[in-house]
């Protein structure tokens, strides 16, 4: 049993998180669970404070490379590290828990909800979402990040995850960090070589999705697949 030290102090953020649960506990007293340790300076909490002013919230750290979060006080790269990993590991949750209740209704609907990850990225991510039958989303997989143009960018692979998680289809979403989203003829070529792909093993492609900050193209609705 965790033991609470003196009825009459006001309880730590830990202790707070024991007796009332995590959604209890503010953005300055769950970061600062994290960071553990303040410094000569400040305490704990007040390392916290500072870093939330600095990105403004919690959704600032993301876009924080490790490199300027050392320029912090009170970080170190074991810290910095920690905050990136707390970072993506949320991402990662948060995704998977959407995506596999998910059933994709339309293309424009499904390319506004990828629009606020995707239209941010500094770098092409290729993406595939397998669905069953009902076109509810099985499983999400980054296929690779990089340029189509580059020969990683195979059926391949993308079928190898079609086969195994036994999709009835797929749907490929990749984003140009431009921000402009009509195609490249890279990937007018790597679209077609998909579609007869998916043709011979019986999955169907239903679309492909080029995402960008605020807009998206789909190979659907130019009849394009």
């Amino acid at each position: 049993m965790y033991q609470i030290k003196g009825n009459h102090l006001p309880m730590k953020p830990r202790e707070r998180l024991y007796l009332l649960g995590a959604a209890q506990l503010s953005d300055n007293e769950l970061l600062a669970l994290l960071l553990r340790t303040g410094t000569q300076k400040d305490s704990v909490t007040q390392v916290a404070d500072k870093l939330l002013a600095k990105y403004d919230s919690l959704a600032g750290f993301e876009a924080a490379s490790i490199e300027e979060l050392l320029h912090q006080s009170g970080i170190g790269l074991v810290k910095a590290i920690e905050i990136k990993a707390m970072i993506e590991l949320g991402k990662r949750i948060y995704q998977s828990v959407d995506s596999k209740k998910h059933q994709v209704i339309g293309s424009e609907s499904f390319a506004k909800m990828l629009m606020p990850e995707l239209g941010k990225l500094k770098q092409e991510h290729l993406i595939a979402f397998f669905l069953d039958n009902k076109n509810q989303v099985i499983r999400r997989r980054t296929i690779f990040i990089g340029s189509l143009n580059q020969s990683i960018a195979h059926p391949r692979e993308i079928l190898h995850y079609g086969v195994r998680y036994m999709a009835a289809a797929i749907i490929l979403v990749h984003n140009h960090p431009s921000g402009k989203v009509n195609p490249s003829q890279a990937d007018q070529n790597f679209t077609q070589k998909i579609k007869e792909s998916c043709q011979i093993i019986g999955i169907e492609l239903i679309d492909h999705l080029i995402i960008g900050y605020s807009d998206y193209y789909s190979f659907k609705a130019h009849q394009k697949i």
